[in-house]
């Protein structure tokens, strides 16, 4: 029965992190809920979101949506910003992961109170003083923990004034990067536990088609409040279930 609910958590939670980040909100508490140790509830959604995360990019790319030539240079920050997470979360406690977490994100929301930059503009993504470590360091925190890393990084292309539609095609890609080199060093440690990983893996496959096909029919203008609601929701759980 386990695995039928984690399956069914990874269509919800990346239907929504495909639209506005924060789908570790739902999936990584559903696994801690029904036992499995943290660390291996963080490699399950790398491992998952290397696939799902790939599947909605491609979507994207196909329908003409991004560009290749955009986001090529994206991988090897990702990538490099996963590995190196993913090699600090083993040597980190839980509760440390949980603190780095809710400080990046009250950030986040700070940031876009105060900020009035929006998903509209349609600038090029190019490789820049803010794009580059922009996207390293989310790729850490990936690699770190994980849930809040879309939200994370759809805040960094709303403020290098990239349209939502390509915003979501670019932070898809930058999970599938960062996941490789996260899944890797979850992997080689041993913490996966498969059976539980492919029901969520599966789940989420599904779950970011449909997503990808909501983002492509919502306005920009909707972004910035349903960024906030999911980053606060992401403070107050994290806070709550594992600060408290």
């Amino acid at each position: 029965m386990e695995f039928v609910f984690i399956f069914l958590t990874g269509i919800v939670a990346t239907t929504l992190g495909t639209v506005a980040g924060g789908g570790g909100l739902i999936s990584l508490p559903m696994m801690l809920l029904l036992g499995m140790p943290i660390h291996s509830a963080i490699g399950a959604n790398k491992v998952s979101n290397t696939v799902s995360s790939f599947s909605s990019f491609f979507h994207l790319l196909k329908a003409k949506k991004i560009s290749m030539k955009e986001c090529y240079w994206i991988i090897p920050i990702s990538i490099t910003g996963g590995l190196s997470g993913g090699f600090i979360a083993t040597l980190l406690s839980p509760k440390h992961l949980y603190i780095i977490a809710i400080i990046l994100l009250i950030v986040a929301l700070v940031t876009s109170m105060i900020g009035k930059r929006n998903f509209t503009g349609g600038n090029t993504l190019k490789p820049n003083k803010v794009s580059i470590p922009g996207l390293y360091g989310i790729g850490i925190y990936d690699g770190l923990f994980g849930p809040g890393q879309g939200t994370l990084m759809l805040y960094l292309f709303a403020y290098l004034r990239i349209d939502y539609i390509k915003a979501v095609g670019y932070v898809r890609f930058a999970t599938f990067s960062s996941c490789i080199g996260a899944a890797t060093m979850y992997i080689a440690s041993g913490k996966i536990l498969w059976g539980l990983t492919l029901s969520l893996l599966c789940g989420s496959v599904i779950g970011a088609q449909i997503g990808v096909r909501v983002a492509e029919k919502i306005k920009p203008s909707y972004m910035k409040p349903i960024l906030r609601v999911v980053t606060l929701a992401l403070i107050v759980q994290v806070f709550v279930e594992n600060i408290l």
